[in-house]
């Protein structure tokens, strides 16, 4: 019989999971609800920023991942090529490479914060392109535009890029363009391009030059666009990369040469290197700028005026051809010259200083329109209008010529001593008689200063003529010159006095002694009428510049029109269309009495034609009728104090059955007597144009101004 066990006796009772759990408190619960809600509501968060993205959003993403791919490439326009009146190419654009670094594609994106020391990692890449472009690794002295400090110790590379990025943050840097970069560093750098991030190889066009220094300041120079001009109206929308024209011709009509540059889609991976072409957008090569400038002229021009100078020990010169009736420019020359092509690379800071330095002649300096001075006798035919036309002297008067010329206690005299006896207006202009022309500056002088200030006759006729103005030339940077007068004189006294005291303008700078800042004589004198006898001759505080004088002998000789000079004769499409002809209206007309003109005319005929004219030894064979003037200027060196015949001629030759009339001027400083220095090159210049080659070069007596 199997007896029950003992009750007292059963061992541990286990009962049910549900009979086992303990109750759960409330606390408890609470917590476990707002655990779960928390984590479903992180759960519905992401589901949907995931949906968001995937479906809502998908397409834009989408469109976004595939621009990251893809990068714009621009592709240069070329220039309009300038053209003489024949057609002849005088400056043109040559397809090239450049390298260029891309700031925001290198290793540590270059920006204006750390532009000043570069990432290891792109000093590594600068070095390694250094070494394929010759160029050097070493630090040197680097000076940037903005902010300051402006000087860096820089590899060459590195220069190149902190510069850029202080003028243009958003714009490719050009390291190197022209013949240093072949087609096989183009290869190089393509095959390599995981070890050059940021670089790139493109097609440029560089602007071309083939005839070198011929009219090297008239065509001007090209060069980068920098910060402040991108800004510029005329300049909107152009491209951070873009070349535009920076002087000269280049850049009066930058808006016609320059053309828009394309651009090139391309789909490239995560290194940087293409992998395909998406789409090519070309572009539209700049319209084509015709001149009057006859190239032939220019070149017989230039070489003549560098005989004079080397000739007579001149410092420079200038020259200027155009048309008399409608102010078109046939050739205008400075010397010394350049060659333009040195701004089209990687212009050094050393050829720049030697290109605007006063020791070098400045050779960027357009002498025919940006440096003015006094003229000497070529002056004289404005006293002559003036005295004319106000009556002061007539036609057939005459005046007795002792040899000097005295007024208020001074006496002057004419070149060399020389007494001339009876003449008229005529014969005075054709010896050049400067006791004659005293005379006429003290008879067209202004009575009282105060009640006219802006001079008497002389003054009111010369700035009829232009003189004191600019002539609104399609060239920047003109001078305008001066015309002394009352007003301009009491203005310098006032300007010295405040210089010398400190005061006004020179408030906070030190004083001087009384005329030692040097703007007036230090005398503090009013206008006298010695200041217009000196403006009588073309001396004295009369400042013009050869431009301004040629249009005064094309009004003398077209009948009184002031003619609006211009070079631009049209702009054309590639294929030779014209689009715009270039023909500015003249200025004014002056109301002088033909008789006047005739006389004047009579006088510089006889001048370079008949015995005892001051250009007679020059012109007197020459076939062609020449009215002509020599000048020679008495300038006085600020500096050494040492005084100096600077040489002038202007002169015109009416239009014949074959040639179109022609005005010329030319000046050379430091070139003695105007008929050796000037007028030689004159008479190269006409034989050029009439003939078609130059003649013998023939200098004129040291002895007539």
């Amino acid at each position: 019989m199997i007896n029950s066990p003992d009750p007292s006796r059963r061992g541990p009772r286990f009962g049910t999971p549900e009979e086992d759990r303990p109750p759960l408190s409330p606390q408890l619960a609470l917590r476990a609800a707002i655990v779960g809600s928390f984590a479903l509501a992180l759960f519905a968060i992401i589901f949907f920023r995931l949906w968001f993205l995937q479906v809502l959003s998908g397409n834009q993403y989408l469109a976004q991942a595939t621009t990251n791919r893809v990068r714009d490439i621009a592709i240069a326009a070329p220039r309009g090529e300038i053209l003489d009146a024949n057609n002849a190419v005088l400056v043109d654009s040559v397809p090239a490479l450049a390298v260029r670094i891309s700031p925001p594609d290198l290793p540590v994106p270059v920006t204006l914060a750390n532009m000043r020391t570069p990432a290891r990692a792109d000093q590594i890449v600068y070095n390694r392109l250094a070494h394929v472009l010759r160029m050097p690794t070493n630090r040197t002295r680097c000076k940037i535009a903005s902010p300051p400090p402006n000087v860096l110790h820089l590899s060459p590379v590195a220069c190149d890029v902190a510069k850029q990025i202080a003028l243009l943050p958003y714009a490719d840097v050009t390291v190197r363009s022209g013949s240093v970069v072949s087609k096989y560093v183009q290869y190089y750098l393509a095959e390599r391009q995981n070890e050059f991030p940021g670089v790139q190889v493109q097609r440029v066009y560089i602007t071309h030059y083939p005839r070198k220094t011929l009219a090297a300041q008239v065509l001007g120079t090209v060069g980068p666009i920098d910060s402040a001009e991108i800004h510029e109206h005329a300049y909107k929308g152009v491209s951070p990369n873009s070349i535009i024209g920076q002087s000269g011709l280049e850049s009066h009509y930058d808006s016609f040469l320059r053309g828009t540059d394309g651009a090139e889609r391309v789909q490239v991976n995560s290194l940087g290197q293409p992998t395909g072409d998406l789409a090519t957008k070309s572009p539209v090569p700049g319209h084509n700028l015709k001149l009057s400038l006859n190239a032939k002229v220019q070149q017989v021009g230039q070489q003549a005026l560098q005989q004079s100078i080397s000739a007579n020990a001149g410092a420079g010169g200038a020259f200027v051809a155009m048309n008399p009736q409608n102010g078109a420019v046939y050739a205008m020359g400075s010397l010394p010259s350049y060659d333009p092509s040195v701004f089209t690379g990687n212009l050094s800071q050393s050829t720049y200083a030697q290109l605007t330095n006063p020791n070098n002649g400045d050779p960027l300096l357009n002498r025919a329109t940006q440096s003015a001075g006094p003229t000497g006798s070529t002056f004289k035919p404005i006293t002559a209008t003036a005295a004319m036309q106000s009556g002061a002297w007539s036609p057939g008067e005459t005046y007795d010529d002792t040899g000097t010329y005295s007024i208020d206690g001074q006496t002057r005299h004419n070149s060399g001593h020389a007494a001339y006896g009876v003449v008229n207006m005529v014969s005075a202009l054709q010896v050049s008689d400067d006791d004659f022309f005293y005379n006429l500056g003290a008879l067209t002088n202004t009575a009282n200063p105060i009640a006219h200030p802006n001079g008497g006759a002389l003054d009111d006729w010369a700035r009829q003529f232009g003189i004191g103005r600019r002539t609104g030339i399609d060239l920047a940077g003109e001078a305008s010159g001066t015309l002394p007068t009352p007003r301009w004189r009491a203005q310098r006294n006032q300007l010295e006095a405040e210089c010398d005291n400190a005061t006004g303008p020179f408030r906070g700078k030190p004083k001087h002694p009384p005329g030692g800042c040097g703007i007036a004589d230090g005398t503090n004198r009013p206008w006298s009428v010695g200041d217009n006898i000196n403006l009588g001759v073309g001396q004295g505080d009369v400042q013009v510049t050869p431009l301004q004088l040629a249009v005064v002998y094309s009004a003398i000789a077209n009948g009184g029109t002031i003619v609006h000079p211009h070079i631009g004769s049209d702009v054309q499409t590639e294929n030779g269309t014209i689009l715009q002809t270039i023909n500015p209206r003249p200025a004014r007309h002056l109301p002088i009495n033909p008789i006047y003109l005739e006389t004047i005319r009579a006088g510089l005929r006889a001048a370079a034609s008949q015995q005892g004219g001051t250009s007679a030894p020059v012109f007197s064979n020459f076939k062609q009728q020449v009215y002509g003037k020599t000048g020679t200027a008495q300038y006085i060196d600020p500096k050494t104090g040492i005084e100096n015949d600077y040489a002038w001629y202007a002169c015109f030759v009416p239009a014949t059955a074959t040639s179109k009339p022609i005005t010329v001027v030319v000046t050379v400083e430091k070139g003695g007597f105007g008929a050796v220095g000037a007028a030689p090159v004159a008479r190269e210049i006409l034989s050029q144009w009439f003939y078609g080659k130059p003649g013998p070069y023939q200098a004129g007596s040291s002895t007539t101004l």
